[in-house]
């Protein structure tokens, strides 16, 4: 950072020019004995200050974008204040003297009810800490769980979810369902830190997370200490939660449970309703004995995976048919999407039908990257007729006057007789929507010409693709 106009360009985010050739790569020392030169490995902090380090954790930060922190600043004026403050914002880690902000508090409303809380941290913190988390996640990476697969690389839900699959045909139809409350928030800081200890031995790294985990959060304009927990929004979060319940993954392999957890999601598998009944007990005991969490025994439960309407696990379900076992998305989790589809649909916003065709394609797109390895095949067919109707309802309202319905129908070819008599009619908006003659005008064809997204030729090339990764994933 000593020219922060090289921080977007692979400029030195350490000290000057002279420090940057110090550390980049390994040190280097003459051995007295011999005089050959001895290669030492740079420490821990160092390696996080390292130019290209703090670079890549610049542009993951900018790219990454969010909203600022206490301070106000945003990820914009970040580079700005790089140039003026590289230099000692280093310095500054470096001494051990550097003090992150307070989180800025944001509460995000859950869909089942409550509050998730997150804490932003200010643009500066989150460069830290996103440095941080590159030189520690290849250290833990080697070692994390096969069941482990929240926020870690080449790893997704989806895996997840044909690991269970794999699981269930060799006999695992019965599933222990934890729920954690208030996972972030209750992390101990003392046994996390103590974890760290037994990958990290640059203390000043420790240390450095201390702060971070201490720094407190802001809420209505009063700094609040943080005695535990690592809240949601930093980039360092999500491996200190994979880092904490490490310990709770082997021990239960060591066990040979088969664990699959997702963040702070887990399920335990079982071949049998007892066994299940036992393994809860057991690991609401561990968790909140050994790791002081709090399980919430209410949603913890024991369930059958194959019970569509009562196991549910990142938005999936499962159900047997014959000899396979079908992926689906549970009831729920489409529930939720369609009322989403509905507000975006809704008839009284005034938008153009085009505007709002691009932003339900938006999220149907991202909808149907995460569940299109799901079997839902005649779902997305119906899905698609609904929104067709519901379409349909939005173009005849904007219509308005029975006079502009006419003259539009008779447009798009609609007889002179069907015309006037459906222009005339009093009902609803809804039931208009399927009278033939207004389907005959604002057809399939016209309506994906307009810009529909088609959900069901979507979901088929998403499936399809879905399918080959599983052919992958069990050879």
């Amino acid at each position: 950072m000593e020219r922060a106009e090289n921080a977007e360009s692979g400029g030195c985010l350490q000290r000057d020019s002279t420090e940057c050739k110090e550390y980049a790569g390994a040190q280097s020392a003459a051995r007295p004995e011999t005089g050959e030169t001895e290669v030492r490995e740079p420490k821990l902090l160092e390696k996080m200050l390292f130019r290209d380090n703090m670079n890549r954790a610049y542009k993951r930060v900018k790219a990454n974008k969010g909203a600022p922190g206490v301070d106000g600043m945003t990820v914009e004026e970040a580079l700005p204040w790089l140039k003026e403050h590289g230099k000692e914002l280093t310095e500054s880690i470096r001494s051990g003297k550097y003090k992150p902000q307070p989180v800025r508090r944001k509460e995000i409303p859950k869909p089942d009810g409550g509050v998730r809380k997150l804490g932003i941290p200010s643009v500066i913190d989150r460069i830290v800490q996103q440095a941080i988390s590159q030189i520690l996640a290849p250290i833990w990476e080697p070692i994390f769980s096969e069941g482990s697969y929240g926020y870690r690389p080449g790893r997704s839900a989806q895996d997840a979810i044909l690991k269970i699959r794999g699981y269930v045909f060799d006999g695992y139809e019965w599933a222990v369902e934890l729920d954690l409350s208030k996972y972030f928030d209750t992390l101990n800081h003392e046994k996390l830190l103590n974890l760290l200890r037994k990958e990290v031995t640059d203390e000043r790294v420790i240390q450095l997370i201390k702060k971070f985990l201490k720094s407190g959060v802001m809420e209505n304009g009063i700094r609040i200490a943080t005695e535990e927990g690592s809240p949601q929004g930093g980039p360092l979060s999500p491996l200190l939660a994979n880092i904490y319940l490490h310990e709770f993954d082997k021990e239960y392999e060591k066990r040979r449970v088969p664990v699959i957890r997702y963040a702070d999601d887990i399920v335990l598998l079982c071949k049998s309703k007892r066994a299940a009944e036992r393994l809860l007990e057991s690991s609401t005991r561990y968790l909140e004995g050994k790791l002081k969490l709090k399980v919430n025994r209410e949603k913890s439960r024991v369930t059958r995976i194959t019970s569509r309407e009562k196991f549910k696990f990142l938005g999936f379900a499962f159900r047997k048919y014959k000899e396979d076992v079908l992926i689906r998305v549970h009831p729920k989790s489409l529930k939720k999407a369609k009322a989403k589809l509905h507000e975006l649909t809704r008839r009284n916003q005034g938008r153009n039908v085009r505007q709002v065709m691009e932003k339900q394609k938006l999220f149907m797109q991202g909808w149907l990257n995460y569940y299109g390895l799901a079997d839902m095949k005649s779902t997305a067919e119906k899905l698609d007729q609904w929104l067709r109707r519901r379409y349909r309802m939005y173009i005849w309202k904007q219509w308005k006057k029975s006079r502009t319905k006419y003259h539009n129908l008779r447009k798009l070819g609609v007889p002179e007789k069907h015309a006037r008599m459906t222009a005339g009619s009093r009902q609803s908006y809804w039931a208009a929507s399927d009278f033939p003659a207004v389907k005959r005008a604002i057809t399939e064809e016209r309506l994906e010409r307009a810009g529909y997204f088609n959900i069901s030729k979507a979901y088929e090339s998403i499936h399809e693709a879905c399918i080959l990764r599983t052919v992958a994933h069990t050879m």
